[in-house]
């Protein structure tokens, strides 16, 4: 089939959304599809290169605690319309499908499938409670629903009912188990990780106030802090206001070190304080086999189990997270059963696996249609047949 990855946000820069779709694109290739991500500029980007169509330019807003892009062009229609008759898409996969502009434009002229994964999960969206009237008649263009965990089902189906499979992120497994520790930070201390954005979501002053609890117990230990963010110069002021010994602010790092760093690292700590859907560095530390504390929100408990692959904590509690942590540090067996498990655990999210899942749902939905006689006129390929069947991801 010929299909086309819709993202809203400006591809390839970094984000969730947009390595998912870069990994689905790589491997729906690899699984003998033709397929195209269509996204927007940002800066000066050219309008396309490769397999990547770009329309409009993307511009950051503040989204749900965080940044997200919205996608702007005075010749949206002429541009989306030329593009669709140009590509003649059997199959468009959305990604967020409803964030403006770029793609409720693309899914109202599509002529094709229209399948949509849903990534995010937070609590009252005003922007879906008060939009969802306009959107109804968007979401019924929908012919199937993903979403990438329990909690990004229950947060989208309040707005738009409807029936939703779960089909998770993946990982780059073989990335992350083939990566090499950093010497530098290999000098008999004890590391500690946290990745993310520096905003109040993920937790990164919880971790500072846990941080120094474990100082002040005498553990020698490191704590490595890797991203930025509008919270940094909170973060920074707090750790020098203290006095906090064994800091690193390493700032934006390359995927390489990232991976590095997953395999320096002794214990993972993710403090989110809410609003995750999913977690994929959860995922991204288990196949580096880094042991885990996390709080134990509803995005995180559908990618690690309790005690198996991490310790749960409630969210914004320092002194939780102090003690989790330091019984991790305190119990190399603990540590190594986890780290092993990990391993295992991340397996079953490789992006080969995902990506065979969500390939056998495209084929459902293009069955059904089929079945129906409602195949939409754009759709021109062959009806697929069912896969076999692969094991259940839990």
């Amino acid at each position: 089939m010929k299909i086309g990855l819709v993202t809203p946000y400006v591809y390839p820069l970094p984000g969730g959304v947009n390595e998912h779709v870069r990994y689905l694109y790589e491997n729906l290739r690899l699984r003998g599809h033709d397929v195209r991500i269509i996204s927007s500029s940002h800066g000066l980007q050219r309008s396309s290169e490769g397999d990547v169509i770009r329309l409009g330019k993307g511009f950051s807003v503040p989204a749900n605690g965080s940044v997200g892009t919205i996608t702007v062009s005075p010749r949206y229609m002429s541009q989306v319309r030329a593009m669709l008759e140009r590509e003649h898409f059997d199959l468009l996969h959305f990604h967020e499908p409803f964030v403006p502009f770029l793609s409720p434009i693309v899914l109202r002229l599509s002529t094709s499938v229209n399948v949509a994964t849903f990534h995010a999960y937070g609590g009252f969206s005003p922007a879906y409670e008060f939009g969802r009237r306009f959107l109804s008649g968007y979401a019924g263009r929908l012919h199937g629903r993903i979403a990438v965990s329990a909690a990004a089902r229950h947060f989208i189906d309040r707005y738009f009912p409807g029936d939703y499979k779960v089909i998770p992120n993946g990982v780059d497994v073989s990335r992350f188990e083939r990566a090499v520790p950093l010497a530098r930070w290999q000098d008999g201390h004890p590391n500690l990780l946290f990745i993310g954005r520096h905003e109040p979501r993920k937790g990164l002053l919880e971790l500072l106030k846990a941080y120094r609890l474990l100082r002040k117990t005498g553990c020698d230990c490191r704590l490595l802090v890797v991203g930025t963010g509008p919270q940094e110069r909170e973060a920074r002021r707090y750790v020098m206001t203290r006095r906090l010994q064994g800091v690193e602010f390493l700032g934006r790092v390359s995927d390489e070190e990232k991976a590095q760093l997953l395999k320096t690292a002794d214990v993972f700590i993710a403090p989110a304080t809410g609003r995750e859907s999913f977690g994929i560095v959860l995922l991204e530390a288990m196949a580096a086999g880094c042991p885990i504390v996390a709080s134990d929100i509803h995005g995180y408990k559908g990618v690690v189990k309790r005690d198996e692959q991490a310790l749960l904590v409630p969210p914004r509690e320092p002194k939780q997270i102090a003690a989790a942590t330091a019984r991790l540090l305190a119990d190399p067996a603990l540590r190594a059963r986890m780290s092993a498990s990990g391993r295992s655990r991340a397996r079953e999210f490789s992006w080969e696996r995902v990506t065979a899942k969500v390939d056998d749902y495209h084929g459902f939905v293009i069955r059904r249609l089929a079945a129906r006689g409602e195949l939409p006129e754009g759709f021109r390929a062959e009806i697929p047949t069912p896969y076999r069947p692969i094991t259940r991801i839990a």
